[in-house]
């Protein structure tokens, strides 16, 4: 039950060590292929960790998340880090909120000066992301994490909560509906919880679902053909093989960089602030998490613990240029269901203002 107070601290050796492997980094001799069509274009990559090594600064970053109360505590053998921010309302509803990959929870820290009036907001990073290592052990799934989650908001003492997220985040938040259902008020995603537990944008065969004579259908079609394409590579590996490609995070900044760039720049939509890709990108370098995160997949792939069907209201907030297609995931009568025009995968990083809203507007009723 022991909760303790977590500053981040990176020491400077480290920071050093980062600096020494940047201006080593071997380059190829030449990009092959058309940009992004065989993944990370080479000048782009060049752009970035230039920027990296020379002019974005990880002090100011670190004091930035550093304004957010942090804290750790075990859980089931398991190190868990998280933010708790308390709203001046003594009887704010509190909120748990999950990331995904290849994300961190420092995608959220919008969200959080955006709602921190109106919520009590719980921030952990996933077993085996960020902080939150190292991992105590196998079966760290969204099964185990979901048990995690339920036993963290009891610790706080929080006996009513709702639950968000997106990517592994949303899978999670459906399985904490499921498990402690009696204690979420309700269940709020920006993708499908049932897919996110498939570790896939969609399941095998939904595509085959849509007509492609249909303009909204073949609109999907093209936004899950992009994600496809851009996400396949990363998944075929990390749910298969996530040891060796591990060895790779952990020894290289640069392949640690061109592996999260890859996903985060064709999947997003809006702009987006790139100091901050760089401080989630660094938040997996200094922790050592590359490899591990890359295990969650697996472990997820070789999971049956998924855990019961959310009993919770449940909304969705979905954003134009991502792979969610209401027809594919049939939600039930008269949820909650908000579709933007623009913005991607990461919701909470390109609109957070408007993912804000809509978490307002979701759990008003709810509260």
């Amino acid at each position: 039950m022991n909760i303790q107070p977590f500053t981040i601290a990176v020491p400077q050796a480290d920071l050093d060590d980062l600096a020494g492997r940047l201006a080593a980094a071997r380059w190829p001799r030449e990009a092959l292929g058309a940009e992004w069509e065989r993944g990370v274009p080479l000048a782009f990559l060049k752009e970035l960790t230039v920027y990296w090594a020379q002019g974005y600064d990880w002090r100011a970053a670190e004091a930035r998340l550093n304004a957010f109360p942090q804290f750790t505590t075990e859980i089931d053998g398991q190190r868990i880090h998280f933010v708790h921010v308390r709203a001046a309302r003594p009887d704010a509803l509190p909120l748990l909120l999950t990331h995904g990959y290849p994300s961190s929870f420092t995608e959220f820290t919008e969200v959080i000066e955006n709602l921190r009036q109106d919520f009590h907001l719980v921030v952990p990073s996933l077993p085996g992301f960020g902080f939150s290592t190292p991992v105590g052990g196998d079966g760290w799934a969204m099964g185990r994490t979901a048990r995690a989650w339920a036993e963290l908001m009891s610790r706080l003492g929080y006996d009513r909560y709702g639950v968000h997220g997106g990517d592994i985040g949303a899978g999670v938040s459906g399985a904490v509906a499921g498990l402690a259902g009696e204690h979420v008020a309700g269940l709020h995603v920006t993708t499908d919880p049932a897919t996110a537990a498939a570790t896939a944008t969609f399941l095998p065969g939904m595509a085959d679902r849509l007509d492609p004579a249909d303009p909204v259908d073949a609109a999907a079609l093209e936004r899950m053909a992009k994600f496809r394409g851009a996400g396949n590579g990363y998944l075929a590996i990390q749910n298969s093989r996530p040891q060796t490609i591990g060895y790779l995070l952990n020894d290289s900044p640069v392949g640690q960089l061109g592996w999260i760039a890859d996903s985060v720049e064709r999947w997003t939509d809006l702009p987006y602030d790139r100091d901050w890709l760089l401080t989630n990108v660094s938040l997996y370098w200094f922790t050592g998490s590359g490899i591990s995160a890359a295990n969650f997949l697996y472990e997820q792939a070789h999971s049956t613990d998924w855990g019961a069907p959310p009993a919770a209201p449940q909304g969705f907030a979905v954003f134009g240029a991502d792979a969610t297609v209401r027809r594919l995931i049939d939600p039930p009568a008269g949820c909650h269901w908000t579709e933007f025009e623009r913005g991607g995968h990461f919701p909470a990083l390109e609109a957070p203002k408007l993912l804000a809203d809509d978490l307002r507007a979701f759990f008003a009723p709810l509260r």
